[in-house]
């Protein structure tokens, strides 16, 4: 296998997404927004420390590299900032309202959708070309959503949404390129942290007054948002989008299984049949590239 770091990294990444819930579910009494809200500007404060405090250097290059670039390369890099900070919003938004209002089961359903939009989207938009193999993988995943969708079709409309927003928000990190993948997430969270923070005033409720809550946003700021946000964008150096997309199914499958064997949420056996699909379109998608019959 071409890259295994970077498969490496995008794997950690979505199994660390999978276990979310364990950081969120302990908020569900406060507002999504508040948890949004506090997420966010403590995102930024931490990336802000980690990155004036030890990798000065790397700003410097990275800097640099962009005085050098075209006036409508800068344009273009700059619209991609800024449109990757609004989606990140907009998912996480929405991912915790879903998560904490409507069921760990439909959140997750959101990143099992995620995949096939992706695989797409990158095709429609980045040309990324699949096998036969690979497109027929796509379609048992089509067919195992669509099976988890029937009586549920608000669910479906919630996880679209979700999913939508993450799916653009992977195909746009392809087109920022020659700037340091860190550096990249401190920008798309410093406009995050700008566009909301009008937003304090009115949305916020009361300052929790609780260590409890601070001590799972420092968990999620850390260990969900920080760490798998920087090994996805690691991952994206190197391997598709549509792959990535794929390797996506790892997180629904784990909030799946916390929902079933943790919260003791319902579980049919539609539900069952439906993630046994999913879980084979993965192995079938991904076994071109043990074989090497695939570039990576």
């Amino acid at each position: 296998m071409k890259n295994p770091k970077h498969y490496l990294a995008a794997i950690s990444a979505f199994t660390i997404w999978g276990f979310m819930s364990l950081g969120l579910k302990p908020l569900q009494a406060y507002a999504s927004i508040d948890i949004l809200l506090y997420r966010i500007f403590l995102c930024v404060v931490l990336i802000l420390i980690i990155n004036l405090g030890f990798r000065r250097a790397v700003i410097k290059e990275s800097v640099a590299a962009v005085k050098q670039m075209p006036k409508q390369q800068k344009r273009k890099l700059l619209a991609a900032m800024i449109i990757s900070g609004l989606l990140l919003t907009a998912n996480w938004y929405l991912f915790i309202y879903v998560m904490n209002h409507v069921s760990v089961k439909t959140a997750s359903f959101a990143y099992l959708v995620c995949p096939i939009i992706t695989t797409i989207f990158a095709f429609i938009l980045l040309s990324e070309k699949l096998t036969n193999r690979q497109w027929f993988a796509v379609l048992i995943s089509v067919a195992g959503c669509a099976l988890l969708s029937i009586g549920h079709y608000m669910d479906l409309f919630y996880s679209l949404v979700v999913a939508s927003t993450y799916a653009l928000y992977l195909i746009i990190q392809k087109k920022i390129t020659s700037i340091d993948k860190f550096l990249v997430l401190t920008v798309q969270m410093l406009i995050t942290a700008v566009v909301m923070l009008p937003f304090y005033p009115v949305l916020a409720g009361p300052v929790p007054q609780s260590p409890t809550f601070y001590i799972y946003i420092l968990i999620i700021a850390v260990v969900f948002t920080i760490i798998p946000l920087f090994l996805n964008l690691y991952a994206l150096k190197k391997i598709k989008s549509s792959t990535v997309g794929i390797l996506i199914y790892i997180n629904p499958i784990i909030g799946f299984a916390l929902a079933a064997l943790y919260y003791g949420e319902e579980v049919t056996a539609l539900q069952i049949i439906s993630y046994s699909l999913i879980i084979i379109s993965i192995i079938i998608f991904n076994s071109a590239l043990f074989t090497k019959k695939v570039k990576a």
